[in-house]
């Protein structure tokens, strides 16, 4: 059985588009949506309305949350002082550019998903199953993925909001991180997304990069009044920008 996992969208509705258009190619039985529909990106509205046309079942992000209830913290726990500016004017930004309606739909999407498929108990979260906005790092210490493995009790736990993909085999419990499909931080700015591929004695987990035009995102970033710091993170894929 194939699934396709994506997270992290950001409203870039071309990521978007082209991720989607790779799955198709694919044909997975299922598509799951982690979460962060919305923030840092120009295209709020059409991502969301893409989601709902396509009936994608979706979890709340961190941003979907604060987008969703018009709240004044996106629940990054950024530290330094540039980060939680930025942040706040993006959440402003895409508050004030969500629809009525589509606010609706983001404020009534689930925490968690689960699933049971090829015999293997499934469970979907958009940061951890702790908190929609844990940071689950790949280095974070070996004790911390036991414990949270243990509390979740299931066989894999599929996550996004760090935007760096990774997997990461710990007991009994296989943890997979999609990445982000519009605001990746890796270095590589092409959309990412998983194809997980489950058998009664495998488990595949592919990592799929897709190109799109970052150019033309990156424009209508700064065409938007959005700050010009979110189309440079995303011509280099997340690696910070540096003065010459």
């Amino acid at each position: 059985m194939k699934i396709a996992l994506f997270s992290d969208i950001h409203a870039n509705q071309q990521a978007l588009d082209a991720i989607w258009k790779d799955i198709q190619t694919i044909h997975p039985e299922e598509i799951y949506c982690l979460g962060d529909l919305v923030d840092y990106g120009p295209h709020p509205n059409e991502v969301v309305q893409f989601v709902r046309t396509n009936n994608v079942p979706t979890l709340m992000g961190n941003y979907d949350k604060g987008v969703g209830f018009d709240l004044d913290d996106c629940g990054c726990v950024y530290q330094h002082p540039d980060d939680i500016a930025l942040g706040n004017l993006s959440l402003k930004w895409a508050r004030e550019h969500t629809s009525p309606q589509n606010k609706t739909f983001l404020r009534n999407l689930p925490m968690t998903i689960q699933a049971k498929h090829a015999g293997k108990r499934l469970l979907f979260v958009h940061g951890s199953p702790r908190a929609i906005n844990e940071y689950m790092f790949a280095d974070r210490p070996e004790a911390t993925f036991a414990r949270i493995a243990k509390a979740a009790n299931c066989d894999l736990l599929l996550f996004g909001h760090t935007h760096m993909h990774y997997k990461k085999q710990v007991g009994g419990t296989l943890f997979v991180n999609t990445g982000s499909v519009g605001k990746p931080k890796d270095g590589d700015p092409r959309a990412g997304y998983v194809m997980l591929t489950l058998g009664t004695d495998t488990m595949d987990v592919e990592f799929r990069r897709v190109d799109y035009d970052v150019a033309e995102t990156a424009h209508a970033v700064r065409a938007s009044g959005l700050p010009h710091d979110f189309a440079i993170e995303l011509e280099t894929g997340g690696v910070p920008h540096l003065p010459a």
